[in-house]
């Protein structure tokens, strides 16, 4: 039994009601439960005659028919009357568009045909042609006619933060034909305003959406998943855009294999050219941060070449002073240092060249490395790269705190005594009176005053007790690192940090130390809460994105070479279990025990933070001497380079106004790059305003201003963002406020991996 409602509710579905029994599904499902009830009433009537002999034949007849109709009222009961609504729906179909966003997508072609594009041979990148044929075709559009849209970002698997919907055109609105020609003579009518597409809805900004930010292709990966996403519902199809460059995870045929049995085709659209041009460039320069008069420093570029294999060419290298106050050298000029003849290798292949260099005076310095010019040569813009260096005339400070003598602390100890252009002060809190230890000078307290706790850059704290230190200390301390760009390396241990009662980490007094830590540690309530986690066997550390593009954790030259040595690396036994990163902070290596994760998460081992304008590394254990087992150098590497890092904002200040500081030197293509900057005015008194412009020179020259808001907790302190989408040198400026043109300046260098490049 079927009622229709009126038509007025087709616009939500047509609605019915259907009477039925819930028990029925079948037209078997019928036969036992009617057949029990006739059983049950012959065998009452059976009962009845048989009980009721002696009493009048009607009295029987009428208890036979009370019990036929229980009998029956059980049996509608039984099976179960109901009124069903059914509402019939209609959805749109729906197409899915999956773009690729990996950092391969950055690069530049040597011809360029998307939509948009100023000329042929203009130099576009790749996820610019897709953003410009979204935005200025009627690609979409046409699409939009028959289903709705939703488009899907991928690189190393679905981006399902960056997801845009698109609903399906109604009848009545109307698409511009875009490929039809206007008569001759007549330009092309405008059919778009400023803020609307064709379809006369808002414009949207494809080029801020498709932003970058995988170092990895997987496309079969990303078509897995969204296949999975989408199970309940299949799409009527999916259209991939991509350059092709499937580099890590599953192939891509067995997510097409499960797409052709669910019926979903496959469309692919191809993105850059399929021939690699003609072309040599510069893939990478490698210079140290700072270096010391008289000291003999080396520079290595490396040369990379297609189609050019076996030809002989020179590339030189040349400096030119940085003044960090007005820097308006072009980039890929100064004076040439040295020269060096080299024959370029096969297609894709590196080849190091390397330069020795003595400096005689101190001052900072921009080093360029570059390919003279080559005939054949498609895109000259690669030819050459910077860095800047900083040769300082002082050795770096630092101030060794232990709360024993743990193994780490030694062999740091022993490497800084070693190092000439290093001066270490130790001090040792379990120790003696009179105790020898190999530093330049033994210490017997924390320092006190201002006079000396600013002579340090940095401060290495093994496994400290710092409840042994004043409050006037503790004030001390986090006013060198938020004030005065103190770095602190602080390397958890059993003996404090793993102080199950009564320790620093539950200290009321200790709240300013634990704000130093970029980690929040667990409040223990009882000992079987707290203390150290050991393993039996060696845990491999887990680097995550940010480790691996860390320069400073690299135990060798490159980022490929530094990721096999700590591949070679069997790893450490223990860890100071924490709660987690603190927000802003950035976890640089987990510890890999999958035994000891917390909702999927694996501890944190490696973390660092800005503090204002001071940096803060946490170490989760002292074990990092087990490297020396691998190569003995790999110890030294670390810590000479982790000390200089974090040492960044003494070290580097361009002027007594304030410094600049970036997370690190080096960004992968598409990385997001932190600013943070500590500013003072006139009086030398933290600066006062909502914001300060920070001038970003992107490497074709165009300049991008971005605001950098004052932290309301920490006057002086300014911090912002912003995104590096294109390959090469990019140079910082700040202007300092009420100040005759003072600048500070920092460079940072941007480029695409080489699994991207190659793949």
């Amino acid at each position: 039994m079927t009622f229709a409602h009126p038509p007025l509710l087709l616009a939500e579905g047509l609605v019915r009601e259907t009477f039925g029994w819930g028990r029925i599904q079948s037209n078997s499902d019928w036969i036992l439960p009617i057949a029990a009830c006739v059983g049950l009433m012959v065998f009452a009537r059976w009962m009845i005659q048989r009980d009721a002999a002696d009493l009048p034949a009607v009295l029987g007849w009428l208890l036979t028919l009370l019990r036929t109709v229980t009998l029956f009222g059980l049996l509608i009961l039984y099976l179960q009357p109901q009124w069903r609504s059914e509402q019939e729906t209609v959805r749109n179909s729906r197409a899915m568009l999956l773009v690729d966003t990996s950092l391969s997508m950055g690069l530049t072609d040597a011809e360029s045909s998307a939509a948009g594009s100023p000329s042929p041979g203009s130099h576009t990148s790749r996820i610019a042609e897709v953003a410009s044929a979204l935005a200025e075709t009627d690609f979409l559009e046409q699409i939009r006619r028959k289903h709705d849209v939703i488009v899907w970002q991928f690189n190393e698997g679905l981006d399902r933060d960056s997801v845009r919907s698109f609903e399906k055109l109604s009848v009545g609105q109307a698409v511009p034909d875009t490929n039809k020609q206007p008569p001759r003579g007549q330009a092309q009518p405008d059919l778009r305003t400023d803020n609307t597409d064709a379809t006369g809805e808002p414009a949207f900004d494809w080029h801020e959406f498709l932003k970058l930010r995988g170092s990895e292709t997987r496309l079969g990966f990303a078509l897995r998943q969204l296949l999975s996403e989408e199970n309940e519902t299949p799409p009527a199809g999916v259209i991939v855009i991509s350059d092709g460059g499937q580099n890590a995870g599953i192939a891509p045929e067995a997510a097409i294999a499960a797409a052709s049995k669910a019926g979903i085709p496959l469309f692919t659209i191809g993105i850059g050219s399929p021939d690699r041009p003609s072309n040599v460039r510069v893939s990478d320069l490698i210079a140290p941060a700072r270096a010391y008069p008289g000291d003999r420093y080396a520079v290595t570029g490396y040369v990379q070449s297609q189609k050019m294999a076996g030809r002989e060419i020179d590339v030189e290298l040349l400096s030119r002073e940085a003044d960090a106050t007005d820097d308006r050298s072009p980039p890929g000029t100064g004076t040439v240092v040295a020269v060096r003849r080299i024959t370029l290798g096969t297609d894709g292949e590196v080849v190091p060249v390397e330069f020795e260099l003595t400096p005689k005076e101190s001052g900072h310095r921009i080093l360029c490395f570059r390919v003279r010019d080559v005939a054949q040569d498609r895109n000259p813009g690669d030819n050459f790269r910077e860095v800047d260096i900083t040769i300082v005339d002082r050795k770096n400070r630092v101030l060794i705190l232990a709360g024993g003598p743990m193994r780490e602390y030694r062999f740091v100890r022993n490497q800084l005594n070693r190092d000439r252009t290093t001066t270490i002060d130790v001090l040792l809190q379990t120790a003696l009176p009179g105790f020898s230890q190999d530093a330049d000078r033994l210490l017997d307290d924390f320092p006190v005053t201002r006079e000396e706790m600013f002579e340090y850059d940095c401060v290495l704290a093994f496994d400290p007790d710092w409840q042994a230190l004043t409050p006037v200390q503790i004030d001390l301390l986090e006013e060198w690192v938020a004030g005065q760009g103190g770095g602190l390396i602080a390397v958890a241990g059993p003996v404090f940090a793993g102080k199950t009662i009564g320790g620093w980490i539950e200290d009321q007094g200790m709240a300013k130390v634990r704000a130093l830590y970029p980690v929040e540690f667990f409040r223990r309530i009882s000992s079987a809460e707290g203390g150290m986690y050991f393993t039996e066997d060696p845990q491999p550390l887990d680097f995550t994105r940010e480790g691996y593009e860390a320069e400073f954790l690299w135990l060798d030259d490159t980022a490929t070479a530094g990721r096999q040595a700590w591949a070679g690396f069997a790893g450490v036994y223990s860890f100071c279990p924490v709660r987690g990163p603190k927000p802003g902070a950035t976890v640089l290596a987990h510890f890999s025990d999958p035994r000891v994760g917390r909702a999927g998460k694996q501890p944190v081992y490696f973390a660092e933070q800005f503090y204002g304008s001071g940096r803060v590394f946490f170490l989760g254990s002292g074990e990092m001497w087990r490297l020396r087992k691998v190569d003995e150098t790999y110890f030294e590497q670390l810590y000479t380079k982790l000390i200089r890092h974090v040492s960044q904002g003494r070290l580097l200040r361009g002027s007594s106004r304030g410094v600049l500081l970036v997370g690190q030197d080096r960004y992968l293509l598409g990385s997001s790059v932190e600013v943070r900057t500590q500013l003072t005015d006139v009086r030398l008194d933290p600066l006062d305003l909502p914001q300060v412009a920070l001038q970003v020179i992107h490497p074709d020259g165009v300049m991008q201003s971005v605001a950098l808001l004052i932290d309301p907790t920490r006057p002086g302190t300014y911090a912002g963002r912003f995104s590096v989408l294109k390959e090469g040198a990019y140079r910082l400026e700040l202007p300092i406020p009420d100040s005759d043109d003072e600048r500070l300046s920092r460079r940072i260098q941007v480029k695409v991996p080489d699994l991207e490049r190659e793949n």
